[in-house]
């Protein structure tokens, strides 16, 4: 411990000499951002729920950038004093930490980048990996090690890296290696109307099972501590139309911490976007076949892994939605098998510059693909929603929005036969009375004969420009339970800093970002955020 805080202060005294060296001397730029999540938790009998042990939680992080010229370097350090209530970097880790939680230099020219640190990089369209931090989640899988990409030409570039990745607080025992080759055929032939991008990717995981008496994995089919993985990747681009392809496959892996058998994985990824003018249209289809891909299979069997235990990006193909009751219920991907496909239809009507409705048609859903998958062997719907929703502008101050969402899920993920069924319905108003003072109210409903039954809610926001924001929303089961779940409270900005203070009641459930979800308990509390940067 004291040698990791020894090398922590180090760091952070050495960066900080080359900030104030350069700061007198007038070369280079340095930038930081602090981000600062507290919450104090309260005993909520009507809630019941016992809440955490202690009864405060502060996720910190602090960043530091510096660059001059070819040169860059940084660092990120996080404090968990201790972490929040359901982020897993405190559940499955030491609670209460102080760390050093990435770093890097980087030296880059006209044709060649190098990379020492800690490294966030993406392959393709994440099927066989992807390095971010995601703080919402708590997720943060980087890998430390060391990058180069290489790009003689410019149609051709090479990239590879090598290191071990992080799960949570600590890095694991397995090594990643990647290599990537991409060739820009548009380039090559002086297109100026056509973009045509090829790509080939490689990952190989290192992991040594050895070290884990207490699990068999050669029984689970687990026999060689690499695994391999491989995808072609196309992106093509003529006028209004653009599209994007892609199809990765592994080797023998367990796919998800649930099983005990390894397989191999597959995947197929298409995309396609039309926009022309007032008419926008997208449709995306993908096929999974075991293709969840942890950072240590030994974790994940172990039952430490936890959500940040995933080196690739498998996002759901579902809406995103901003709306409380629309989101009550998030899809989670299945990683063992879907089919899922989602569309998007936009057009505009437009009477002037101030007065148009934009009208908005979704579609999605996703399908089991095993028989193992379902307890008669057939292919079992996981998830569909249609929504349909129309955004008014009646002139350049008043702003409405109507939206329908039909949502069908499967609580068993498509084993069990049978469905829940939720009608969601949203009315969304703003009113700018002058520039420093909006007015937004919204009004939701949520119908359904199961799970928990009705929902409604509500939610009101006065906005100050630019700097005061107070607001206010209910949302109460109807149905079940009838919990009302509350939350008010203001928020205060000036220049580039936001200070945010509130209380309420958090039910418990999925709460996602960009696809990716994580469980979060229920608990009632006061909320103090602070996001700054200089």
């Amino acid at each position: 411990m004291f040698q990791k805080t020894k090398a922590l202060i180090i760091t952070i005294a050495g960066l900080v000499c080359c900030t104030v060296s350069s700061a007198q001397t007038g070369i280079g730029v340095f930038s930081a951002s602090l981000e600062s999540n507290n919450i104090a938790y309260f005993q909520d009998n009507g809630l019941g729920v016992a809440g955490p042990d202690d009864r405060f939680g502060a996720n910190d992080y602090l960043k530091m950038d510096y660059s001059n010229g070819q040169f860059s370097a940084g660092i990120q350090i996080e404090a968990y004093l201790p972490a929040l209530y359901g982020y897993e970097v405190g559940t499955l880790g030491n609670p209460r930490q102080f760390m050093l939680a990435s770093k890097y230099v980087r030296w880059t020219n006209n044709n060649l980048t190098v990379h020492i640190g800690d490294i966030y990089d993406q392959l393709g369209n994440g099927l066989l990996l992807r390095s971010y931090e995601d703080r919402h989640l708590g997720f943060n899988n980087s890998i430390e090690g060391m990058s180069a990409v290489f790009s003689p030409t410019e149609w051709l570039s090479v990239k590879g890296l090598a290191g071990r990745p992080r799960l949570y607080s600590d890095y694991t025992s397995t090594w990643v290696r990647s290599a990537s080759l991409s060739f820009s055929l548009d380039r090559l032939l002086n297109w100026d109307a056509i973009l045509l991008n090829l790509e080939g990717n490689f990952v190989n995981r290192h992991e040594s099972l050895d070290n884990n008496p207490s699990v068999d994995f050669s029984s689970m089919g687990v026999t060689s501590p690499e695994l391999n993985m491989y995808s072609a990747a196309l992106d093509f681009g003529w006028d209004a139309l653009s599209l994007k392809a892609e199809y990765a496959m592994k080797g023998k892996d367990i796919a998800s911490p649930s099983q005990q058998k390894a397989h191999r994985g597959a995947a197929i990824f298409t995309e396609a976007i039309f926009d022309y003018k007032s008419l926008s249209a997208s449709a995306t289809f993908r096929i999974l076949d075991h293709m969840g891909t942890m950072l240590s299979v030994a974790s994940g069997v172990m039952g430490t892994g936890g959500t940040g235990n995933s080196l690739n990006y498998l996002p759901s193909l579902t809406r995103h939605y901003t709306y409380m009751l629309a989101n009550l219920n998030p899809y989670q991907v299945n990683v063992i098998g879907e089919a899922a496909f989602q569309g998007d239809l936009f057009y505009t009507l437009r009477r002037s510059r101030s007065q148009y409705m934009v009208l908005h048609g979704n579609f999605s859903n996703a399908y089991t693909i095993a028989p193992s998958q379902s307890d008669d062997s057939s292919k079992r719907l996981m998830w569909m929603d249609i929504s349909t929703d129309a955004e008014i502008h009646w002139n350049k101050n008043l702003k409405t929005t109507l939206l329908y969402s039909r949502q069908e899920w499967s609580p068993s993920h498509g084993f069990e036969e049978g469905t829940y069924v939720s009608n969601i319905f949203v009315a969304d108003g703003q009113y700018r009375f002058k520039d420093s003072f909006t007015l937004r109210a919204e009004l939701q409903y949520l119908a359904s004969k199961d799970y928990e039954g009705d929902w409604a809610a509500a939610l009101l926001e006065l906005s100050f420009a630019p700097k005061l924001n107070v607001f206010a929303s209910e949302m109460y089961n109807i149905g079940l339970t009838h919990k009302h779940y509350y939350n008010v409270g203001v928020s205060y900005s000036k220049e580039r800093s936001r200070l945010q203070l509130s209380y309420g009641r958090n039910r418990a459930g999925y709460l996602c970002s960009g696809g990716v979800c994580r469980y979060s308990p229920a608990y009632t509390g006061v909320n103090l955020l602070l996001t700054t940067s200089f």
